[in-house]
């Protein structure tokens, strides 16, 4: 026993003394992005507060969405997946990671043997005790294979940290837009029951006058198409409401109570938007998959590593001590001990080209994982530019959606006055009214849009992917 203590430390000594990593220098790549946001008439962002991106709770002001989401992050089964591959990764870190430390284990065996004497023909059983301490090939990292590829197995597990967060911010983000789109559909389907309820009270009034002749086929004919159309988008309406609850539903992986429901599209359901001071840059950074990218370039450096040191020899350590004896009593008496050292060493010489076509391999995987990282800068500023864009010219919309549902209201207000004092067709009334009807369904949509990019630009910049402390 005290000569295997004696072993591992010179082993560790060894492993730690003269070793040399061959991975070359990780140097991030510059951005290749513009050093400001863009500019021009769709961009707004000087108008924006420049604050640091809030947590999703205080993001989120509206008190039934807040619970829809907290459910949603307890409930998702694919953020679940998320979280179990995050186990998953440190554990194979863990196994890795013990490749750096000798391996130790404890035998015992009794060898037990029955056979005759060839001088007295008597048959005869003996027994054989050992038991030793083993210390089972140890490499000693002279060339940081070991140490690149424990460094591969971290940066995959902090990848799939990197994932979880990217899941966790898109999923507060569907959550939020499917819930706004809910309240946008309920919206809908009670303007179309509300224009449905006009229509048919105008569809009688014309039928009377049809029946007495003071109203033509047609616009008999016109009154009942408008009221058909208007039951066709009542039932389009309640399709859709359902399946927003259908896509709500399955989102958060858990049954909804009613009362956390909106029945309109809530616009204050967030903050206003806010963009972190900050070039580009150094605010994309911020966002989990723009790390994860960054991570795979390290994990392709490791890889560089590893593949370089297979042209170079391995060292591994083989020991053990242990006591044996015929007797199992014997394995406690002096003069029993036995210990054993090997040490070995295995020099590459003929490969057939398999360490060159392995580290070539790895360099290409190298520049592979650094375009990758590039253009994953460039699509986030790209979905933030956008984002931008929606934000800068959604206010304008809204206004101008705003006013022309006033302006057609008020116009079929006159024309179904003028019918009624028979100063126009009942033709000019359907027009007015299909207009009023349109630039009514326009406004929810424009109010739906106005919701909806504050929560896109909040997702787009990284928030929401702030994972809870763990207990």
């Amino acid at each position: 026993m005290t000569k295997i203590l004696q072993i591992l430390p010179l082993a560790a000594a060894l492993a730690l003394t003269g070793c040399v990593n061959l991975a070359p220098d990780y140097e991030r790549p510059v951005a290749p992005v513009a050093q400001t946001w863009p500019q021009g008439e769709a961009y707004k962002q000087s108008e924006l507060k420049r604050e640091a991106l809030p947590a999703w709770q205080d993001f989120i002001r509206d008190d039934r969405l807040k619970q829809v989401i907290t459910l949603a992050l307890e409930n998702n089964r694919d953020l679940r997946v998320s979280a179990l591959n995050v186990e998953k990764a440190r554990a194979m870190y863990g196994v890795q990671r013990a490749d750096l430390f000798p391996t130790v284990a404890a035998a015992a065996e009794n060898a037990v043997s029955h056979q005759v004497s060839t001088t007295t023909h008597v048959y005869a059983t003996t027994h054989a005790y050992t038991a030793n301490l083993a210390m089972a090939s140890y490499e000693l990292d002279f060339f940081g294979r070991v140490r690149n590829l424990t460094e591969q197995a971290l940066q995959s597990y902090l990848q799939s940290e990197d994932a979880q967060r990217t899941a966790q911010g898109a999923l507060i983000a569907q959550v939020t837009i499917g819930w706004l789109q809910l309240g946008a559909d309920q919206m809908q389907l009670k303007l179309q029951q509300e224009t449905l309820k006009s229509q048919e009270e105008s569809f009688r009034l014309v039928e009377e006058s049809y029946k007495y002749g003071a109203a033509s086929q047609l616009d008999f004919e016109q009154a009942r198409t408008t009221v058909a159309a208007a039951r066709a988008a009542i039932a389009s309406y309640i399709r859709a409401v359902a399946q927003d609850r259908n896509a709500l539903a399955l989102l958060v992986g858990a049954e909804l109570d009613e009362k956390l429901l909106p029945d309109a599209l809530a616009l204050n359901a967030t903050l206003p938007a806010a963009l972190p001071d900050g070039v580009p840059s150094e605010v994309l950074l911020n966002r989990p998959d723009i790390m994860s990218a960054e991570r795979g370039m390290i994990s392709a450096n490791a890889n560089i590593g590893a593949a370089r040191a297979a042209f170079f020899p391995s060292v591994s350590l083989t020991g053990s001590v242990g006591t044996s004896g015929m007797h199992l009593s014997d394995l406690f008496t002096s003069g029993t001990d036995f210990w054993r050292f090997t040490p070995s060493v295995s020099i590459p010489i003929f490969t057939g080209g398999a360490n060159m076509a392995n580290l070539r391999a790895a360099e290409a995987s190298q520049k592979i994982a650094a375009a990758t990282y590039e253009k994953s800068i460039q699509s986030a500023f790209k979905e933030v530019a956008d984002a931008l864009a929606t934000e800068g010219t959604v206010e304008r919309e809204l206004n101008a959606r705003r006013e022309y549902a006033e302006a057609a209201d008020r116009a079929y207000e006159l024309s179904n006055s003028r019918y009624k004092h028979g100063a126009a067709s009942y033709s000019d009334v359907l027009q007015q009214q299909r207009a009023k009807v349109a630039a009514d369904q326009a406004l929810i949509t424009a109010q739906l849009s106005r919701a909806s990019s504050l929560v896109t630009l909040y997702k787009v910049l990284g928030g929401g992917t702030e994972l809870a402390a763990k207990p």
